[in-house]
Parts: C-alpha cells; sequence; structure tokens
C-alpha cells in the first residue's frame, strides 16, 4: 500500500454500511467504558493521554557492541540543489509520513511504473477489432460510472491502467470492450476501496449486457495476464507530492486533478508514464493559475522532487495541452462535466482556463 505522504484514502459513504452503536460494558450501566479512552493502567476517570511517538534509534556504540544489523538504517540526505527547500523536514516527528525512506520510496515508485507501463499506440499489433476512438468512449462512460458509485480518484486510475495492460497484450472483440471496462473497475474497486460495489452492481450498471458468471470469468482471466501486479504507482501518488512540493492552493490542486484525469481519456496519453502525466498536470495548473508560462511554473522544487526536467516532461506536457485546449469541442465530456460541478469548485469553467490565456 502506498504510505500516508503519498494520499489518504477516503471511505466510501454510499455504499459503507451504517455504523453500530456502541455497547456499554460495565456493570449495571455504571462506570461505562468509553472507547479506547480509559483502557491502560491509569486512574478510573482520568482522561486518556497520548503519547507523541519519536523516532528510535540506537546510539551507534550500542549498534557496534551489539552487531546489530545497520543495512536498513536510512542513509543521510544529500544536500539539496540551490534554490531547492526540505519540504520533508517537517515530517519527521510524524512516523506515518516516513520522511526518512520517501526519497527511495519516490525511486521505487517510477522504477515500477516503467515495468507496468504500456507502450505508444499498444494496440497496433494485437487488436483487429477495436479502434483506439472506441477506448476514449469506454474511458468516458468509465468516469460517469466511477462518479455514480461515488468511488475515490485511485480507483479510476488504477481501473485504466489495468484496462490498458489487459489490451496491450490480448485481443478483444468489440463487443466485450464493455465487459474489459467493468471488470477492470470490479478489478480496481477490490484492491482500492473499502467498501467496494458487487458484481451485480456492475451488471446492472452496464444495463444486463454481461452476465455475472462472464464478469467473474473475465476477472480471473486478467489477473492472469496481468501477473496479479495491481500495485501500480498512479497519476494521484505523484500529484500529492508535487502539490506538497510546491504548496499549492486548493483551487490549483483541483485543477490538477481535473488535467490528470483527462488525460486518462484520450488514446494518444495513454504511454505517458503516471509520473509524467501528474508533473505536466501541475505544471499546466500553476501555468493558469498564474497567468504565466507553462516554464515558469515548474519551479525548482518541482523539478527535484517529481524527478523531471521542464525538458524531460515537455512532450507530455504539449499533448495535454493540446487534449485541454479541444476538451470544448471533444465529444467526451464526462471529466469535463465532472470538474464544471461546485464540488470540484468548477475548475472545468475557469475563466482564465476557456480564455485560453495560459497557451
Amino acid at each position: 500500500m502506498i504510505p500516508q505522504v503519498f494520499g489518504t484514502r477516503s471511505t466510501n459513504s454510499a455504499i459503507a454500511p451504517k455504523p453500530v452503536a456502541a455497547k456499554s460494558f460495565g456493570a449495571s450501566g455504571t462506570n461505562k467504558r468509553s472507547a479506547l479512552g480509559d483502557i491502560g493502567n491509569q486512574n478510573p476517570g482520568q482522561p486518556f493521554k497520548q503519547n507523541k511517538l519519536k523516532p528510535f534509534s540506537a546510539p551507534s556504540s550500542v549498534k557496534a557492541s551489539s552487531g546489530m544489523d545497520t543495512t536498513d538504517d536510512p542513509a543521510p540526505k544529500a544536500a539539496l540543489p540551490a534554490g531547492v527547500t526540505d519540504i520533508d523536514r517537517l515530517d519527521a516527528q510524524d512516523p506515518q509520513m516516513v520522511s526518512d525512506y520517501v526519497t527511495d520510496i519516490t525511486a521505487y515508485m517510477l522504477k515500477l511504473e516503467v515495468e507496468q507501463g504500456v507502450r505508444a499506440n499498444y494496440m497496433q499489433g494485437v487488436q483487429t477489432a477495436i479502434k483506439p476512438e472506441m477506448r476514449s468512449v469506454l474511458v468516458d462512460w468509465l468516469v460517469e460510472v466511477h462518479l455514480r458509485f461515488k468511488l475515490i480518484p485511485e480507483t479510476l486510475q488504477l481501473t485504466v491502467n489495468v484496462m490498458d495492460r489487459y489490451l496491450a497484450k490480448c485481443p478483444t472483440e468489440k463487443s466485450k470492450l464493455q465487459l474489459v471496462g467493468v471488470t477492470a473497475m470490479l478489478i480496481a474497486s477490490k484492491y482500492e476501496e473499502m467498501y467496494p460495489p458487487e458484481v451485480r452492481d456492475f451488471v446492472w450498471i452496464a444495463d444486463n449486457t454481461y452476465t455475472r458468471a462472464e464478469i467473474i470469468s473475465l476477472e480471473g482471466v486478467m489477473l492472469r495476464e496481468l501477473d496479479y501486479d495491481l500495485g501500480t504507482p498512479l497519476p494521484v501518488h505523484f500529484l500529492n507530492r508535487g502539490i506538497k512540493a510546491c504548496n499549492a492552493d486548493k483551487t490549483t490542486e483541483t485543477m490538477a486533478t481535473y488535467f490528470s484525469e483527462l488525460s486518462l481519456v484520450g488514446y494518444e496519453m495513454a504511454h505517458f508514464k503516471p509520473s509524467e502525466k501528474a508533473a505536466a498536470s501541475l505544471c499546466l495548473a500553476r501555468a493558469v493559475m498564474s497567468h504565466g508560462t507553462s516554464e515558469k511554473a515548474w519551479a525548482p522544487n518541482l523539478a527535484h522532487f517529481m524527478g523531471f526536467s521542464f525538458a524531460e516532461m515537455k512532450p507530455c506536457l504539449d499533448k495535454l495541452t493540446e487534449t485541454v485546449a479541444k476538451v470544448g469541442k471533444s465529444k467526451h465530456q464526462a471529466v469535463r462535466t465532472k470538474f464544471a460541478r461546485s464540488k470540484f469548485e468548477s475548475v472545468a469553467t475557469n475563466e482564465t482556463l476557456a480564455a485560453h490565456k495560459w497557451l
């Protein structure tokens, strides 16, 4: 699972069962025990005190005399380049932020996304019945399904990743493409959600086009083809890191999320790595909000902590810019409609974005 530093999970309120009322375990209703409140060696009625956790590290002299293995100790941090600030400095006392290991985790994710990506024009030589436009139509519909089921962003991004990786390997009939889409979302929901939709929900959302048995059967086939590798780094994981690096405000964060979801729809962007999509989305969002150029929006902190120079990110940024500029005329409007809602600060209808001042 991805540590908290790369994003937190949210509970699916639409599907979650109603909470059960807590029971009293006190005798005759007296001295009722509050949940975790008075458990432990302390006087009755004394409020529960939680001690702040501090990272433990044995002194080097103790390690040397005891023969302790020091290979897992975090290496000293290298000096940061000029103009780059240490964004993890204030997280040293928070074990959930794993500040000692976050750099290594990021490096591992950058390696993993290459192994679990797809090549450019991956349908060529594999798919004969399916065209790129059909994929875009399917993803546009999956965005609506994702919104209908009130799933978390990670689920949508993993759904598209699973679907693309499967289509890059397995020829699929046109009549089965939607089945691939709903099955990919079922797999992603089981991996990411606390309360995933059931198979019957996907049968219903597909208007009973496919049976429960067909979905379950394809689920097994897809998992075997993917070798059960579902721990894929997603754009949202890298995006959260970038937002922290540039201290982005809420509107910029929402707009970057909007751009990253737009990048899922077009087949021409399927081969770009999640980290590239996240970097391009955040760079473009900062350019829109600051009314400046994309190159000026790519701050030293972003280049360092996201691992891309502006030149390295530019191919993905150019394609994303083209996608955003044409979204108003596109036939696929699910993402734009979603982010035009007040819940998402109506960033899709932002005046600066609509005026194309950022181009």
